[in-house]
């Protein structure tokens, strides 16, 4: 458990430095969840209350279009933090669901909770204004120049580029569901760059 302490401070302090006193009072908060593969860490259509940071597993991030098709649009490894933060900031039904794709630790805390804090540890604001910035504001607009302007077969170059060790933990159906393409399409791109 100190182990996957020191790495969520870790993980946070990426964005800003947090002081002894921020951390004694933010580990006060925070509660360790198992997550078998399969399950579910938040459903599509809950209004979301918590932000997990993954200790160990992988997350992903999707939604269940009105045509059935599953669209995953990221996915969540271990030193990152995972939310629906959209229906987590607004306090609406989520439009996407977490769904756990291996045996997952997460650490995870009250957005409430932390919200309060943020008015008494500057600091904690500090992170979260980077955090937003640097994951939900600029990352997200880079991803959406990708989604409109490369190919399926680009996009899957890209994802084994960027992030190979990520593609070996992946099921064939998710790299689909995360490129937009059908599992059997996935299979011809595969075969067309082999």
């Amino acid at each position: 458990m100190e182990e996957w302490m020191n790495e969520f401070f870790s993980a946070m302090e990426k964005y800003t430095a947090l002081s002894a006193e921020t951390k004694v009072v933010m580990q006060s908060h925070l509660h360790l969840k198992k997550i078998k593969k399969q399950e579910l860490y938040l459903a599509q259509g809950v209004v979301p209350q918590k932000i997990a940071y993954i200790c160990k597993g992988l997350l992903s991030y999707y939604t269940i279009h009105e045509s059935g098709d599953t669209i995953i649009k990221r996915f969540f490894q271990e030193n990152s933090f995972v939310a629906s933060t959209s229906a987590l900031i607004k306090k609406t039904r989520g439009l996407f669901a977490i769904e756990a794709l291996e045996n997952t630790i997460v650490l995870e805390f009250s957005f409430h909770s932390f919200k309060a804090l943020m008015h008494q540890h500057t600091d904690l604001a500090f992170f979260w204004i980077n955090y937003l910035e640097e994951n939900w504001v600029a990352g997200k607009e880079e991803q959406e120049i990708t989604l409109k302007y490369l190919t399926a077969k680009e996009r899957y170059l890209d994802l084994i580029r960027h992030s190979p060790e990520l593609v070996k933990r992946l099921k064939q159906h998710h790299i689909a569901a995360f490129l937009g393409v059908t599992p059997t399409q996935l299979s011809r791109i595969r075969k067309d760059i082999s």
